[in-house]
């Protein structure tokens, strides 16, 4: 039985990554770590064993210095055969010390996990391919910086952390006052984060969850972000993770995401999630890529009978993936409604 360790394992992401494994053909040996110990309830509760690994440790921070030992450690103590990182910090974690590590990863190239962890290389990457891009500008609340903002893009903009998911940092910005005061505002907390201008996109936001190997798709679906959870508390509208989502059928969007992904890397091994909105004209635009790990709601395709985490493992022990098509293997307009407190329901016929 293979055993596999889930790093950042305890959040939703975590928890639909566990879900698909414990729903595969094949069973798995599951361990999960997190630094937060109150998450890990979620991964041990014996009432919900679809959630749960066969054994959970707290760890720190995967920023703290003791960060690796103790992950080696919890290697060697469980024989660990392969790990798996789902948060972007625990990805760009595991992809610069996979060298170090007691047991293999299955991420892309180091330089390809950077580029995609910064939306403003990514674009510059996508931008050289003569793909599409949404105009991108590195921006602080200097005078100059906000002047050449306003001349490239007019008004309305957004401007957001260039690196990060979540919409992280994000606004969108109406005037040149809000752009000041919301840049001053970060600037004044001191976190340092390097800011991005980009472009203004009007139209769907479609996700694109695809699985590869050596350059070629082994799986993938798209879907269209229908409405945000909690869209009122943020700024911007939007909060990272949908509640409710539906599967699409688009080749310009199949299309737009396998070129941005293979304009960063052509050789892509792993996990790619694109993130892609429509400009006015209707045309998908790549505005981000994760690299590495799966969308949240990962285990909605698994639900609808396509389990790209499993496809996943397939391709890290190099095993025969599954027979799936590489594109739309799932029909259109199938839903997954969520909510906090509210379980993942597939609804294929909206009534």
């Amino acid at each position: 039985m293979k055993r596999i360790l889930i790093a950042g394992a305890a959040g939703p992401a975590g928890v639909n990554f566990i879900r698909s494994l414990r729903s595969a053909p094949e069973k798995y040996f599951l361990i999960g770590t997190d630094s937060n110990p109150y998450h890990l309830a979620w991964i041990r509760d014996d009432a919900h064993p679809e959630n749960r690994v066969d054994s959970a440790y707290t760890v720190p921070r995967c920023n703290d210095p003791t960060y690796l030992q103790c992950l080696n450690d919890i290697v060697k103590r469980e024989k660990i055969d392969l790990i798996y990182p789902q948060t972007d910090a625990e990805v760009c974690f595991h992809s610069e010390h996979r060298n170090e590590l007691e047991a293999p990863v299955c991420l892309p190239a180091e330089k390809t996990i950077a580029i995609c962890q910064d939306k403003h290389l990514s674009a510059e990457a996508w931008k050289a391919a003569g793909i599409p891009i949404q105009e991108t500008l590195r921006i602080s609340s200097d005078t100059q910086a906000l002047l050449s903002a306003e001349e490239k893009f007019n008004y309305p903009y957004w401007v957001r952390a260039s690196q990060g998911a979540s919409g992280k940092g994000s606004c969108l910005v109406e005037n040149r006052e809000t752009a000041e005061f919301w840049l001053r505002y970060w600037e004044a907390k001191r976190v340092g984060w390097q800011f991005i201008a980009q472009q203004f996109l009007p139209g769907s936001i479609v996700a694109f969850q695809s699985v590869w190997k050596n350059g070629v798709i082994v799986c993938s679906q798209a879907r269209e972000r229908v409405e945000y959870i909690y869209p009122y508390l943020s700024p911007s509208g939007i909060t990272g993770t949908p509640v409710i989502a539906r599967t699409v059928h688009r080749d310009d969007v199949n299309e737009m995401a396998t070129r941005a992904v293979r304009a960063i890397d052509p050789q892509a091994t792993g996990v790619f999630c694109v993130d892609l909105r429509d400009n006015a004209q209707g045309t998908p635009i790549p505005t981000e890529i994760n690299a590495g790990r799966f969308f949240t709601t990962s285990y909605f395709f698994t639900a609808a009978g396509i389990n790209m985490p499993y496809a996943y493992i397939k391709v890290a022990f190099n095993e025969e993936t599954p027979p799936y098509p590489q594109y739309n293997p799932i029909p259109p307009d199938w839903y997954w409604c969520r909510h906090i407190d509210c379980p993942g329901i597939l609804v294929k016929e909206w009534q």
